[in-house]
């Protein structure tokens, strides 16, 4: 029998994320648009003519889970790389206009800012450039990350790691991260690219599907072998509590010794998954410091996610939004039970 969900319960934890403080640590992006209309094609080349009406940019990768994080309410600081140049700056001064303490961000001469540039016309996505490195980032520039991460811990509640796979958080600098968390007893959650071994003592972990294949190397076509796959991630992570994003069929949640359970999402109109997982990882981290299990965590994160997936680009949820969606969220978890 599914268990009820308390919608005031659920409220009440949305409005504890303005109390809370977090540390995010993580590949920071430069996501930049170019919105335009098609009405014709080259002459020159079989493609479509892009006319360009507009032009943005936002913070991308670790750098939206940050803009997720302000847009619940919570404050952030943020620590991570960028190259010494244009595209880096503008990551800086875009972390600013958010009120985030910047004084963690490292800048590393002769490296390039993770910049990518996508043409969007008639609500999707036609084309995009991506400019970056994903070599790992030096002794140098990893010990001042580090110390960087050190400073930022005091005063924190709990800590994302948010990797992208571009260089930062390589081996080393996981288990020092980890090392520094642990020291001052703050929780911390994890999305992760690769080797979740050194992401030991990990509060909670929120890879997607795919991810969890590739990180154990078990193909997932059913039930019995996510159970499996996720058991074998357990037994590499101590034990930490894990959650598997899987698209419009929700969450599946693996919390303590409890049995699994799924929390299906409410179907909504889908415009653009880019960035739902940041929004995620956002929400699940600051539902759980703000007293919720991971059931609850979970519904809250389904609703969010179901905001930004109805927008166009990087998106972010706010409190607002959330609560709107809150009732379907309930409704369709209090379904989910333990089915599929």
């Amino acid at each position: 029998m599914a268990r009820a969900v308390d919608l005031r319960r659920l409220e009440r934890i949305l409005d504890g994320f303005r109390t809370l403080r977090l540390l995010v640590v993580g590949d920071v992006m430069l996501d930049e648009y170019l919105w335009g209309d098609v009405d014709r094609i080259s002459p020159e080349a079989p493609v479509p003519v892009v006319h360009v009406t507009r032009e943005s940019m936002d913070l991308g990768g670790a750098g939206n889970v940050v803009r997720n994080v302000v847009a619940l309410g919570a404050s952030c600081r943020f620590c991570g790389i960028v190259g010494d140049d244009g595209a880096g700056q503008r990551v800086i001064d875009l972390l600013k206009d958010l009120g985030v303490d910047v004084a963690g961000v490292v800048q590393v001469a002769g490296r390039p800012t993770t910049r990518k540039t996508r043409v969007e016309a008639r609500s999707q996505q036609m084309l995009r450039f991506d400019r970056e490195t994903d070599e790992p980032i030096g002794a140098d520039a990893a010990r001042e990350l580090l110390a960087a991460v050190r400073n930022a811990l005091p005063g924190s509640d709990g800590v994302i790691l948010e990797d992208y796979g571009k260089g930062l958080l390589q081996p080393n600098v996981r288990r020092g991260i980890m090392k520094e968390a642990a020291r001052v007893g703050l929780p911390v959650t994890v999305d992760p690219k690769d080797h979740v071994a050194s992401f030991k003592g990990a509060d909670l972990v929120k890879p997607n599907q795919r991810e969890v294949e590739a990180l154990t190397g078990i193909r997932i076509r059913n039930r019995d072998d996510l159970l499996r796959a996720v058991a074998r991630m357990r037994r590499s992570l101590g034990g930490a509590d894990v959650v598997v994003t899987r698209g419009g069929d929700g969450m599946t949640i693996f919390e303590g010794s409890a049995e699994p359970r799924d929390v299906p999402i409410a179907q909504s109109e889908v415009y653009d998954v880019q960035g739902a997982g940041d929004t995620s990882i956002a929400a699940l981290t600051l539902a759980r410091l703000a007293g919720a299990n991971l059931h609850q965590a979970a519904i809250l994160a389904n609703a969010a996610a179901g905001v930004v997936v109805g927008k166009l680009g990087t998106a972010t949820a706010s409190l607002d939004e959330i609560r709107a969606l809150l009732p379907a969220a309930v409704a369709a978890a209090s379904g989910g039970g333990r089915k599929r």
